[in-house]
């Protein structure tokens, strides 16, 4: 395949399994070792982080009232549940990693796929894992610091340190990763479920007095900020698709594990913001900077503990979540020739994209929520229209699951109007994420567009990349390695 162009059908991508000639070698790539509940635990875990515990704050602070950011997290739940069933059929239809980047790069061309790749990997990923592991910091440096805020030194320094355990881990085995995944969405569960029967037995006995539409905010702008804390929560659902190559039985095992996966965070989200509101007056929650903490401050006295403990727990594993998929992506794009070479190579022993997952522990920063979020819709809304615009382009191909093209229209206007109405009512941070994604295209032009550089700097670029495989173990995915009997 042409790294300038998009894989057309019949043709191989450059990391397409490559069949094995003799049973004397081993290919080297990535290998299918994820279940259907390894790949409900990807998605609940990574979707389920720090948002749940901070962002009741913000959805209600541009609804106004109790009722109506209850009806705005069941509408982000259901937003986001219709962009995971459009990814059923992408995913099914274009098995590869990488997920709404190979699905661009397949439709539109190099270009977009490029500005994707870009926003996603410079901007988002390490954002989104930056402001999660500083969660996890603050939350288990609190105890230590009960009556002020945690130095900022320290937080940083222990974020750092969770990104550091879970990149070793994630270089070392998947198993290893996805078991992490595994044991902490159980434990972020039952944080929720804790919260959710507390709050129901409150419920039952009458505390219902805060259940009203009073003060509720009708500004089409505030509507619209409302959802970015609210889909900001709900972020991470369509992070199976990063890795689909990783899955077993993908056709079987995607859909399934999307709509479980979808319909169990949003009930556990609705139900959670219903508890906090049993107890909690909507001036409490604004005043508050972690609900569940001040929730549990308020119910379960000597053992409120508990809640900050699980906190972690959650923060943790959803730092996981990103670094587990978010390397992925970087594979994806260097094998489209997109991201330096060395991003395809895999561990030859541990069979893990090692340099794709190191890369993804290379800086610790934060942006505004508004900024991260406007640019995440942005994208997956461009990904979303790669359905109906494959289906006009390749009305033929094999399809194992085909969407209602009402689902992707209805996902299209509602991605415009939480993109765009925002414009106005935020127009200092929508512009930095214009002016970010802008910086995509001069990089573009330069380093991808532009084919022949100097000799000088090919010999660089080669001899960097060798050094960086020595040290690192690693092959290209098409290596077959020869192995003693």
């Amino acid at each position: 395949m042409s790294k300038s162009g998009s894989i057309k059908d019949g043709e191989k991508g450059p990391y397409d399994p490559v069949p094995i000639a003799d049973k004397s070698t081993d290919e080297i790539k990535l290998e299918a070792k994820m279940s259907l509940m390894n790949g409900i635990t990807v998605i609940v875990g990574s979707i389920i982080g720090s948002g749940i515990f901070i962002s009741p704050t913000g959805v209600l602070k541009y609804t106004g009232s109790v009722n109506a950011s209850l009806l705005v997290w069941t509408a982000s739940g259901i937003f986001s549940a219709v962009g995971a069933y459009c990814y059923a059929e992408l995913g099914c239809m274009i098995r590869k990693s990488g997920a709404d980047y190979a699905y661009i790069m397949e439709t539109f061309g190099p270009f977009l796929a490029f500005v994707r790749l870009w926003v996603e990997c410079m901007i988002v990923r390490p954002c989104s894992q930056a402001i999660v592991a500083l969660t996890f910091s603050v939350y288990v440096l609190k105890p230590v610091f009960p009556d002020c805020t945690p130095p900022d030194d320290a937080t940083r320094i222990l974020a750092a340190c969770c990104i550091c355990i879970l990149a070793f881990i994630n270089c070392w085995d998947v198993k290893w990763a996805t078991r992490v995944q595994d044991i902490f969405t159980y434990a972020k569960l039952l944080a929720l479920f804790i919260i959710i029967f507390t709050g129901a037995y409150q419920l039952f006995t009458g505390h219902t007095q805060y259940f009203t539409f009073e003060n509720t905010n009708t500004e089409v702008t505030s509507i619209a900020l409302s959802f970015y804390s609210g889909l900001f929560a709900y972020n991470g659902w369509n992070y199976l698709n990063f890795i689909i190559e990783e899955l077993k039985d993908p056709i079987k095992n995607l859909p399934r594990a999307i709509s479980i996966s979808c319909v169990l965070v949003t009930i556990v989200y609705v139900f959670t913001n219903m508890a906090f509101y049993t107890t909690l007056s909507p001036v409490e929650v604004l005043g508050s900077q972690a609900v569940a903490v001040t929730y549990a401050n308020r119910l379960f006295g000597m053992f409120a503990w508990v809640i900050p403990v699980f906190v972690a727990l959650s923060t943790f594993g959803a730092v996981n979540g990103i670094l587990l998929t978010s390397s992925r992506l970087f594979y994806a794009g260097a094998c489209e020739g997109q991201m330096p070479e060395i991003l395809t190579m895999i561990q030859i022993s541990r069979l893990t994209p090692t340099p794709a997952v190191l890369c993804m522990v290379h800086q610790l920063w934060r942006l505004r929520e508004v900024t991260i979020v406007w640019r995440l819709i942005l994208s997956i809304g461009v990904s979303v229209v790669c359905l109906p615009w494959l289906r006009w382009t390749q009305p033929n191909r094999p399809r194992p699951i085909k969407v209602n093209l009402f689902f992707p229209f209805i996902y299209t206007l509602a991605t415009l109007f939480v993109t765009i109405v925002p414009m106005y009512a935020s127009p200092v941070e929508t512009g930095y994420g214009c002016l970010m994604i802008f910086t995509s295209v001069p990089v573009y032009f330069v380093f991808v567009a532009w084919k022949n550089k100097p000799l000088f700097f090919q010999k660089g670029v080669g001899a960097v990349t060798k050094t960086l495989q020595k040290m690192m173990v690693v092959v290209g995915p098409k290596t077959k390695v020869q192995r003693k009997n």
